[in-house]
C-alpha cells in the first residue's frame, strides 16, 4: 500500500515556516546612495501593529547600511520587548540572504552591521527572514522616509 500524500486545498496556505505571533518589518532609505539616510521598523503581534519607529542615521550612509540599520534598530527592540520568535521581513534581497546564509557578507562597508546583527540574531530562541516585496513592506518605508523628513524638516516630494 502506498503511503498518503497529503496536498493543501487551494484556498489554504502552505507554510514553510512555524507560525510566530509576532512579525517585524524594516526598512532603510539613502537619498544620493551615500547620501541623507533613515531607517523604520514596525512590530506586529497577530497582525496589530504594537510598536513602530524611525531613526536619521546620517548625512552620508549607503542604502545597504541603512537597511541594516534599520534591521538592527528593530531586532533590539523585539530583543527589549523579550519576543522570543520573531518573523522578520525585509525588501532588501541582499540583508536577507546574508542573513540566511545565501549570500557571504564581505563588503568592508557593512561586515561590521552584519556580524552585530547575527550576535542579535542569537538573542531569539527561533527567529526566520523572509524576503518580501517593496509594496509589501509599506509601513517600515514610510518610516524611514519620514525619520529623514524629520531631519531635514520637508514634505515627501521634496525627497523623492
Amino acid at each position: 500500500m502506498l503511503p498518503k500524500i497529503k496536498i493543501p486545498l487551494k484556498n489554504q496556505e502552505t507554510r514553510a515556516f512555524p507560525e510566530s505571533n509576532f512579525i517585524m518589518n524594516f526598512d532603510g532609505c539613502s537619498k544620493g546612495n551615500p547620501g541623507l539616510a533613515g531607517v523604520g521598523a514596525v512590530i506586529y503581534c497577530l497582525d496589530d501593529e504594537i510598536w513602530s519607529g524611525s531613526l536619521f542615521l546620517g548625512k552620508n550612509a549607503t542604502n545597504n547600511q541603512s537597511e541594516y540599520t534599520g534591521l538592527i534598530f528593530g531586532l533590539q527592540q523585539a530583543i527589549d520587548m523579550k519576543i522570543k520568535t520573531l518573523m522578520v521581513k525585509g525588501d532588501s534581497q541582499l540583508v536577507i540572504n546574508q542573513m540566511t546564509g545565501k549570500y557571504k557578507c564581505n563588503s568592508e562597508n557593512i561586515i561590521e552591521l552584519y556580524k552585530k546583527a547575527k550576535e542579535l540574531e542569537k538573542k531569539f530562541e527561533n527567529i526566520y527572514f523572509v524576503h518580501i516585496l517593496r509594496h509589501l513592506n509599506k509601513r517600515a518605508d514610510e518610516l524611514s522616509n519620514e525619520a529623514i523628513k524629520d531631519y531635514i524638516n520637508i514634505s515627501d516630494d521634496d525627497i523623492r
